[in-house]
């Protein structure tokens, strides 16, 4: 029996296409693994969001060359998408596959490939993961339409393209009866479409009845309608955390990011969202230092993330990206970027202790994941609980009361 081994980078749309060729190899009679250790066969999912994760991409082939010299390596992924010329005078890389033909896996094993797949117009992805986690994921769309400045993803994922509705729901049917949660996901899920129009609520509706928590990946804030949030609030399986990307609060820096949205736009979404959950977890990047950004316009930044009141901020120093059209604008010195970013740190500390406080001594429930000092899970507003107890297990969902805030979650006791 060959061995495969699958190395992944980058997002969870990567994960999920990985597990979907994971289990394909083990359907065909492969032992196939996720560590990086003694292979027949490797294949690596790789990334390209940043010049390091695409240099992360090359280093993992002679990493895996120290273990098996003899070994066939084929790669896939975001960077051999941008740029297949950089693995194909590597040693021992069999195929190059780019983003499209992942479902294709079990021939690009056995007929060497070095030329990119066009990227499809329609719906093609491999699906049925196999099970890696205590928490699945659907992928629910691919590519991205919006073209932010400093983002080359749409160049590499292509145009926006959504899976059929009941291929979604057949698989979340399959999942839930060996998960207690499912995470919709995909390069940009808030542009899901049927027949050409926004159909997110109708999916969401459809997933209403599913026996397991519902939550939501990143969203692009133009999707949170009074729609979107009624059908939401109608679901006695939805996990109530948002995380809507915002990138800026300052309406200059806004623009020329092509964020197609200005602050107050974002504040009033905001706002809709608490009207339907108001204890909702709403979460977000910011990057900062872009394009000359000046002072003033980080302060309009930093005010924005307060008057909001995100639980936390994950927060990026700008990073220019070849390919992209910021890439040739004003940049800033890498310590001025630094030093916004810890700024912006400590405010990310105080909200998300103002956000934990209000869940002192109410009651929730907690999806158990691994025990490590204490066993630790998250809640469905995805806050990290600290579980002090032998009576759980994990992948397991237990009704718990939340005690006080501890590092980045709360400590919680299980409900007598």
């Amino acid at each position: 029996m060959n061995k495969v081994v699958i190395l992944t980078l980058g997002c969870k749309q990567n994960k999920y296409e990985s597990d979907c060729m994971a289990n394909l190899l083990k359907n065909s009679g492969y032992e196939v693994s996720e560590n990086l250790e003694f292979a027949d066969i490797y294949i690596i999912n790789t990334c390209a969001v940043t010049s390091e994760a695409e240099k992360k991409s090359r280093q993992y082939i002679s990493k895996c060359l120290k273990l098996n010299d003899d070994a066939k390596i084929i790669i896939c992924g975001c960077a051999s998408e941008k740029n297949s010329n950089q693995f194909d005078t590597k040693s021992n890389v069999f195929s190059i596959i780019g983003n499209e033909g992942k479902e294709k896996i079990l021939d690009y094993i056995n007929n060497s490939i070095k030329e990119k797949n066009e990227l499809s117009k329609v719906y093609i992805s491999p699906q049925n993961p196999q099970k890696t986690s205590t928490r699945e994921h659907i992928k629910i769309q691919d590519g991205c339409n919006n073209f932010c400045s400093y983002c080359i993803i749409p160049y590499l994922r292509g145009r926006s393209r959504s899976r059929e509705l009941q291929s979604i729901v057949d698989e979340a049917k399959i999942l839930s009866t060996r998960s207690k949660e499912i995470v919709l996901t995909g390069i940009d899920i808030s542009s899901f479409q049927i027949d050409g129009k926004p159909a997110l609520p109708k999916l969401l509706d459809k997933l209403k009845d599913i026996p397991c928590t519902i939550r939501l990946g990143s969203l692009e804030v133009g999707v949170i309608t009074e729609e979107l949030m009624q059908v939401l609030s109608n679901m006695s399986n939805f996990a109530p955390h948002f995380h809507l990307s915002l990138q800026s609060g300052d309406d200059e820096i806004l623009k020329k990011m092509n964020r197609h949205y200005s602050s107050q736009e974002f504040f009033e979404k905001v706002c809709l969202i608490r009207k339907y959950f108001p204890l909702a977890n709403l979460t977000t990047d910011v990057i900062v230092g872009f394009a000359g950004e000046t002072e003033e316009q980080f302060e309009n930044t930093k005010e924005f993330i307060k008057k909001v009141g995100f639980s936390f901020v994950h927060i990026f120093p700008y990073s220019k990206r070849e390919g992209t059209r910021a890439y040739n604008m004003e940049d800033l010195p890498m310590k001025v970027k630094k030093e916004r970013v810890d700024i912006l740190e400590k405010v990310n500390l105080e909200l998300r202790q103002k956000y934990l406080s209000q869940f002192e001594n109410k009651l929730g429930t907690m999806l158990v994941e691994e025990k490590k000092e204490f066993y630790e899970g998250f809640s469905p507003e995805y806050i990290r609980c600290y579980l002090d107890s032998d009576q759980v297990e994990s992948g397991e969902k237990y009704k718990i009361k939340f005690l006080k805030p501890y590092k980045d979650g709360m400590k919680v006791e299980l409900c007598k």
